[in-house]
């Protein structure tokens, strides 16, 4: 039985994404990871196996490198979106990985909704 953290997160993570998987219908799966100090978001085509596009806090344009909080994950959602329009992406599934889809990851996904991405 899994009881320590690690092992719950990484339940809660094949559980979310078999329930995607089973919904994509080709459609791009938008992959969000928060480590301590940063975050990260990926528009993947599963079928391709490709990237279509990312963005961190990792890059210098944002100016949040190294930070790791709600204003710094509403940039990066913002970004996404625009980098999807670019790609040719407007529909897209959103994989929150084993993350709780709360603080962080809901500022990321609504700043991405306001942006134009169709979750």
């Amino acid at each position: 039985m899994a009881n320590n953290k690690r092992d719950l997160f990484l339940k809660r993570r094949l559980r979310v994404r078999n329930k995607l998987r089973a919904m994509a219908n080709g459609r791009a799966r938008l992959s969000v990871y928060r480590s301590s100090k940063n975050i990260s978001v990926q528009l993947i085509d599963d079928v391709k196996g490709v990237t279509l596009a990312a963005a961190s806090t990792l890059e210098k344009d944002f100016g949040v490198v190294g930070k790791n909080n709600v204003e710094a994950a509403a940039k990066i959602g913002a970004a996404i979106a625009e980098r999807a329009k670019a790609a040719g992406v407007e529909e897209c599934y959103f994989d929150r990985g084993g993350f709780l889809f709360h603080g962080k990851i809901k500022a990321l996904a609504d700043a991405a909704r306001e942006g134009g991405l169709k979750f």
